[in-house]
Formats: C-alpha cells, structure tokens, sequence
C-alpha cells in the first residue's frame, strides 16, 4: 500500500510542476496583453465568461464544472494582481454574501472595500474610489432588492456582470445547544427566508432585523442567549458554533447579484441586457412597448414593476431581455421601444453568470 500511494505522490508532485510553469506562462502571457492594450480595463467581464465557459465545455471531470470555474477564476485574479489590483466595493462587513458573490466573481478579492450601504457601494464606483461594485438585485424567494433597483435609475453606472450566488443560511450562537436561543438577529430578507423553519424550531424566540447577516453573527457573538443566521464563513471569522445547517426554507435559495462598472462591455456571445422603461399613459401602452421585441425575435427573461416616485401609481418597469444591445435584432427592438416609451433607459449589456 505505501508503495502505491508513494507512486500516486509522486505522479501528484511532478504534475503540481508542470501546473507552476504552466501558471506562470498563462501569467506572462496576460501580463503581455495588458501591456500592448496600454491602458483601459484590466477586468474584461466579456472574455472571462468566454474562457470559462469553453473550460466547462472541456471538462472531463472527475472535478465538477463550479470546482473547474472556481480554480480559473483564481488563476485569473492573480494574473490581473499583475498589472493592477482592483478595489472591489460590497455590502459589508466581511462575512456577508454580497462578499461571498464578489469573490466568487473575481476570485478573490485583492483589494475588499466593506460598505455600510447599497447606496455606498453605488458612491464609491461613481466616485472612483473602487472599480468595481457589487450589489444583490433579487432573490429567488423573496423577490427583488428595490433600493437597488431604484438606485440603478439614477446611477451613470454600467451593469458589467451578473453573479449568482445559491444562499444557505445556518443558526450560528455562542451557545451550544438550541434551546439556549431566546433571541435572532439576521437581515430582513434572511428572517424572511427561514420563517418557517424559525416557527417550527424557534417559535418563542424574538426575531430582529439587522443591516446585514455579517452584523448579526457580531451581535450574536457578543450576547448570551442570542443567535444569528448567517453564512458559514461569519460563524469561522466571529467564532461561533453551527446550531443549524441549510435552515432556508427553499432548498434551491439564491440571490442574484449585479457587478456596477463605469464603463461598458463588449458582447461574449451569451449576453443579456437590462433595462428600465416608463411607458406612455395611453391605452395598451405596455402591450405596444413589448411588441418589438417579439417582432425581433429577443427573449424576455424579466419584468419587474417599481413606483416611478415622479406621481401617484405612476410605475417604472426593469426588464431583463437575452443578447447583448448592440446584437442587431436588439439594437432594432430597442430603437422601436424608444420610440413608443416615454423613458428608455440601458442599463448595461453582460455576460450571462458562469456557474
């Protein structure tokens, strides 16, 4: 037996070689890129989705295809670390999942900026003090994040990416044992999406709503009979015990996120573009709005309806349609629904998330 593990070792050791050679040639090769583009974005949203997908495509296994793109996402943060490490802004403190969905985008974060607020991410991208933000924009079983999506009206910003993040909550505490939890503290969304779970094990225990996950799993660990729900890695960074594992109602829970950007992207082959609309106020204005897309052939995978704040059940509405806005069935739909709309707004064209 030790002869053959010592076989497999070894096969291990010179293959772990030929991986740093190989790592450093993919390396120099970037390094290389960047030097001859002489400026511009070092994060290309576009050809990352490109690589990664032809990798998932390779994939022969045994490794799955999220191992495969959580490897090379690494690779390629690193190779970026060369000419540049880009500040990244997130909805903080550090154990969130808007920290999780940022670095599983950029694999790893060389430079985190920790946000108090939505609205602080949007600052620092639009101000330039980070070059990237990250920020949840919905939710499959809560629905959509609406400062988000109000925020987005307003911002001169470009939606460059799109991640998503499958969410699993856990009953963190200082104590050892449920029944010492008289109180939980967790986002709204969090409370929300372990409610029933909350009611059949938890029924007594008062529930509070806090400004994120991370700050529950501080509060809890600095308050005797109190608990949090959270992620895994705040139960590790504020050393807590795991009461629970995968306390979400829905098993299939994810939350989507958007990376903010101060320029656009080029199409990657699998895009999607977003949008938001206001509509004329005349009969089958909404029905006349859609029909160019139709008449174009361009899919719409979203529509979300948010109150205009411009006059009383007035409404905005945020769609979310396949292809990238300068594909020429889209770029024809989107000049027809300028025409019949009172407000046409891009939001920005992206990569479809990459497993």
């Amino acid at each position: 037996m030790s002869d053959i593990l010592k076989q497999h070792r070894d096969q291990i050791d010179a293959i772990d070689e030929q991986l740093l050679k190989l790592v450093n040639a993919r390396a120099a090769h970037a390094r290389e890129i960047g030097e001859l583009k002489g400026g511009g974005p070092i994060y290309r949203p576009e050809r990352e989705a490109q690589v990664l997908r032809r990798l998932v495509d390779l994939n022969g296994g045994p490794l799955p295809a999220e191992a495969v793109t959580a490897i090379f996402r690494s690779v390629m943060s690193n190779c970026r670390a060369l000419e540049k490490a880009l500040t990244v802004a997130f909805l903080g403190p550090i154990g969130t999942f808007s920290e999780e969905a940022a670095n599983k985008q950029f694999g790893g974060l060389s430079s985190p900026m920790q946000c108090a607020s939505i609205d602080e991410v949007f600052r620092m991208v639009e101000s330039g003090q980070a070059h990237y933000g990250v920020v949840p924009v919905e939710n499959s079983t809560e629905g959509a994040v609406g400062r988000t999506l109000d925020l987005l009206t307003a911002t001169r910003l470009h939606i460059c990416g799109e991640i998503e993040l499958s969410v699993h909550h856990n009953l963190l505490s200082q104590s050892l044992d449920k029944a010492g939890v008289t109180k939980v503290y967790s986002h709204a969304q969090s409370l929300a999406q372990c409610h029933e779970w909350l009611n059949s094990h938890l029924p007594n225990a008062e529930r509070h709503a806090v400004v994120s996950n991370a700050e529950a799993a501080r509060l809890a660990s600095t308050e005797s009979g109190a608990a949090a729900i959270a992620s895994l890695r705040a139960a590790e960074i504020f050393a807590l015990n795991t009461l629970a594992n995968n306390i979400e109602d829905d098993p299939r829970n994810t939350t989507r996120f958007l990376v903010l950007a101060d320029h656009d992207v080029a199409a990657s082959g699998k895009d999607k573009t977003s949008l938001v609309i206001a509509t004329k106020n005349v009969p089958g204005a909404m029905v006349s709005m859609l029909e160019p897309l139709s008449k174009n052939n361009v899919s719409m995978t979203k529509l979300e309806s948010r109150p205009a704040k411009m006059g009383l059940w007035e409404y905005i509405f945020f769609v979310d349609i396949e292809g990238h806005h300068q594909d020429t069935n889209v770029k024809q739909a989107l000049a027809e629904i300028e025409q019949r709309a009172s407000f046409v707004k891009v939001l920005g064209s992206y990569p479809v998330a990459v497993v």
